[in-house]
């Protein structure tokens, strides 16, 4: 089957790539000339783990190709995703629908054999709806389906889920367009990958209240550790008492400094925008968000805590380990590293940071941070070391060394990587979450 990829970015080329590796022919397709040759040469926009080599065996074995002509990537395309970015708008949180909607625009404009049209991106409830109406109103005279098939792809393990997802939604009206579908996916079908079908406007819910309830967990577990801080409990004993009940599970249960990255902040204010459009308001999510958001600048206060004071961490030297919202990406979108390293700089602070793939995204958004070459230069001299993402290099820190490279043993461990007796052990005096 000929697929193609409209939008290059994290889910289009993920998905694209792995489509490719099922054995379909896919185009991805962008607008940006720059992307598409850097592409076509190899490189990757973004880092994520495996990603390059599985996109260099598939354009190797003729089945994916990256090009800026939408027309000739549609031709013969039995399938056309739409993949493109659907940010918060400035403000009011609803997603920005601008390139949907312009993508839409362009394949009524160039489609001439039938085809279904599929929403990969995350869009709001009649975003199907509307794409629709403007491939009709185009006129193309040609068979097609509007169907919404939204992705659960974790950065970072991004492959791994697409090609074994727990689920795989499909939102469709029509028998046609579920056949196409059932054709796309069929690889997945060895896995024994449940495929859900339903309505298209309850397809496109799903992704935002599976995102809303997931964010909602990690923002619970995180009030629940500072409870446990004041009243003496430890939060990863709370966690497991309450995960091994298969009613709540032990996924997304981890305390930390909050969330971030690319979905679950834009989605819950898309989502609460949605609830307010429709009159049917979502109090919960508004608390997560709220939360959350405090959250975040909260663990500043607690490193600063750590140093003895707003008058006390003036001058001082602190090292932050890891700035990406969550190990194994380059994404700096909203990650609490940001907030951290902001409050720090107000009070006076000088600090410093090291992260094995995100300092590159990070220094623009940081220019008060000195971006450094490892974790352990970043100790040296420090007052204080901040342990901010999870990454695996950090896992296994000569604790003794990082007291020894310090000027003051003090450990923020905002993951709870770490076990306190250890750290203690080391000379090191440890803060760390919901371990009271």
């Amino acid at each position: 089957m000929k697929i193609a990829m409209v939008g290059s970015g994290y889910v289009g080329l993920v998905s694209g790539a792995c489509f490719a590796d099922f054995g379909h022919d896919v185009v991805c397709v962008d607008k940006d000339a720059g992307k598409i040759e850097r592409l076509q040469a190899g490189v990757m926009p973004i880092y994520e783990p495996g990603l390059a080599e599985l996109v260099a065996g598939n354009v190797k074995a003729g089945r994916l190709s990256f090009s800026t002509d939408l027309a000739s990537a549609i031709d013969g395309a039995q399938a056309v995703f739409i993949a493109v970015g659907t940010p918060s708008r400035r403000g009011d949180g609803h997603a920005d629908l601008s390139f949907v909607y312009a993508v839409a625009e362009e394949v009524a404009a160039n489609l001439e054999g039938p085809a279904v049209i599929v929403t990969k991106s995350t869009v709001p409830v009649g975003t199907g709806d509307e794409v629709e109406r403007i491939i009709r109103e185009a006129g193309t005279g040609t068979k097609f389906a509007v169907v919404s098939n939204p992705e659960f792809l974790r950065e970072g393990a991004a492959i791994e889920d697409f090609k074994r997802p727990d689920r795989i939604v499909v939102g469709a009206e029509d028998d046609w367009a579920r056949d196409v579908m059932r054709e796309v996916y069929r690889p997945l079908f060895l896995n024994r990958a449940p495929i859900v079908f339903t309505s298209r406007r309850s397809s496109e819910l799903i992704k935002y209240a599976a995102n809303a309830f997931l964010a909602t967990k990690i923002t619970f577990i995180n009030e629940i550790a500072d409870l446990c801080e004041k009243v003496g409990g430890d939060v990863q004993d709370v966690a497991r008492g309450i995960g091994l009940d298969n009613r709540i599970g032990p996924k997304f249960l981890h305390a930390g400094p909050g969330y971030g990255g690319s979905c679950f902040p834009k989605d819950t204010l898309a989502l609460l925008k949605t609830a307010e459009d429709y009159d049917s308001p979502l109090r919960l999510v508004e608390a997560v968000v709220k939360v959350n958001d405090s959250r975040k600048r909260a663990m500043g206060r607690k490193v600063i805590e750590a140093l003895g004071g707003q008058d006390e961490a003036r001058g001082r030297k602190v090292a932050l380990l890891g700035l990406t919202f969550k190990p194994n990406t380059d994404d700096m979108r909203d990650a609490p590293s940001i907030a951290i390293a902001q409050a720090l700089a107000d009070v006076g602070a000088k600090v410093v940071a090291y992260d094995p793939e995100g300092m590159e995204q990070a220094a623009p958004l940081m220019p008060e941070v000195e971006m450094v070459t490892g974790a352990y230069k970043a100790i040296e001299g420090a007052d204080a070391v901040v342990l901010v993402t999870e990454w695996d290099a950090f896992r296994a820190l000569d604790l003794s060394k990082v007291r020894d490279l310090a000027k003051a043993p003090v450990l923020v461990d905002l993951r709870n990587v770490y076990e306190p007796e250890d750290a203690r052990a080391a000379g090191l005096v440890y803060t760390s979450i919901g371990r009271g």
